[in-house]
């Protein structure tokens, strides 16, 4: 449909005043409750309309408590379908404007796409146009605005009460700022940003402000590059923005033809998520990430040489495992140097070969004189483990699998499933709650040891957390 907005004033022309309410934080998972639109006109309101709509699934208790909206009172309701035709006609040709606008629009784009409908428009967002207009001020959410501008709200988280008071923010602006510092406001804060001519220009719109995943694909559909973010959105069209600064930038944009993309709760889902897929898939762009750290040096308190494990899948228990590397002659380096700069012996070591009298090291003053029992062995181990303390990996602390549970600031929750440092996949734990009589596939483990995966769960993993359960959980 056309979304043009005939009137020359931004303040003055034909606007919808949207607040929806809903099941959940996030249009992919979640689906609208209520919907309400106050229609204005150079400042004057020429009409309101509202509706239950029945979401065809259950809503929380935690929403039935924060907007009084309960089970009961859409069952009856009309489904958002048997009203798409009807919410299109009373949007159609306004401006969208609404508090944290992309919520509210991307829930009203969500249904309209499951009914089958395209739908976009002009959009003002209040949270954004408060703060440019009143940069002093600490908070703009709608009960701040609410007590900064004196306005009257009758029953805050339901629709068209929530959508009277930013028709009335909107003429209180209307007298407090000249028509042409509003339009301007209003200019800079909707102004949408330029894609390459090969993108569709709906991907604006479509781009999710959540955290996730993205991934580029060029010329023959073959993925270019992978990337996470805490707000896809903002991350993605950065790439766009940074084209006319850097060559890497230049090269990725000029080579992009589709973008997909996934929603995570958070960030330690996007960043295992991104991780898994440019070690399975190696984008061409993408050069970290792509795994191949599989050695370690196993020690253990008997005195004896460290040796050389090359890691398949879980750290071994029982046993002090230091270092991650990519190659056996990478790890016989790094150990060379650190003896070298803290003179420990290369053939207590394993790394010269053994012989009568001391060592090499030891006559040229770089070994402290271990191979002739001038320092003991448990002193010289001890040594080394300290100087490697720092490199230490950590055994896996559970028995089995876990499940971490990731939940967004919109109330989207993720169970990240974890076995021995492997990242084996994510379950959207309200769908596996509505259906808890049966366990969701996971992947299975990527091959040999997960050095990223592992280092991204050691910082968020920490002992004696909270959001762990066994995994799979109790019926």
């Amino acid at each position: 449909m056309s979304s043009d907005v005939a009137d020359s004033s931004l303040a003055d022309g034909a606007i919808a005043f949207v607040d929806v309410e809903t099941t959940g934080g996030h249009p992919a998972w979640h689906r609208m409750t209520e919907i309400a639109i106050v229609a204005m006109r150079a400042g004057q309101i020429e009409w309101e309309w509202s509706a239950l709509i029945n979401p065809g699934t259950r809503i929380p208790p935690s929403i039935e408590r924060l907007t009084g909206i309960t089970q009961d009172m859409v069952q009856e309701a009309p489904r958002f379908e048997d009203l798409a035709e009807e919410i299109e006609a009373r949007l159609a040709h306004r401006r969208f404007v609404a508090h944290n606008v992309r919520f509210d629009y991307g829930f009203v784009r969500a249904e309209m796409r499951r009914a089958g409908r395209r739908f976009s428009a002009p959009l003002t967002c209040t949270v954004r146009l408060s703060r440019e207009l009143y940069p002093e001020a600490g908070r703009h959410n709608l009960d701040a605005i609410i007590e900064r501008h004196g306005l009257q709200c009758s029953s805050r988280h339901r629709a068209l009460p929530d959508a009277q008071v930013l028709a009335q923010l909107w003429q209180r602006l209307r007298t407090e700022w000249s028509a042409s510092a509003l339009d301007a406001a209003i200019d800079r804060v909707g102004r949408r940003p330029s894609l390459p001519s090969h993108l569709s220009p709906d991907l604006i719109d479509d781009l999710p402000e959540s955290a996730g995943v993205y991934r580029f694909f060029g010329e023959g559909d073959a993925l270019i590059y992978v990337g996470k973010a805490k707000n896809l959105r903002e991350r993605v069209l950065e790439h766009f923005m940074g084209a006319s600064r850097d060559s890497k930038s230049q090269r990725l944009t000029s080579q992009l033809r589709r973008i997909e993309w996934t929603e995570t709760a958070g960030e330690l889902g996007a960043l295992l998520l991104e991780s898994r897929l440019v070690r399975e898939l190696q984008p061409v762009y993408n050069r970290r990430l792509r795994g191949g750290e599989s050695y370690t040096w196993l020690i253990d308190d008997a005195a004896r040489a460290p040796q050389l494990h090359r890691l398949d899948g879980p750290i071994p228990a029982g046993i002090d495992a230091f270092g991650l590397y990519r190659s056996a002659r990478q790890a016989k380096t790094a150990l060379v140097n650190l003896a070298r700069d803290h003179k420990f012996c290369l053939r207590v070591l394993g790394l010269e070969a053994a012989g009568s009298g001391s060592c090499f090291g030891y006559q040229v003053g770089r070994c402290t004189g271990a191979c002739v029992g001038e320092e003991s062995m448990a002193r010289h181990g001890a040594r080394l483990k300290l100087q490697l303390a720092s490199l230490k990996l950590r055994s896996w602390p559970h028995e089995g699998p876990v499940a971490v549970e990731e939940v967004s600031a919109l109330g989207v929750r993720h169970w990240h499933v974890i076995d021995g440092w492997q990242y084996l996949g994510t379950v959207v734990a309200d769908e596996f709650d509505q259906r808890a009589d049966r366990v969701p596939s996971l992947s299975s483990p990527l091959e040999g040891f997960d050095a990223d995966a592992y280092r991204i769960l050691c910082r968020h993993l920490k002992p004696g957390a909270r959001n762990l359960r066994p995994w799979p959980p109790s019926p």
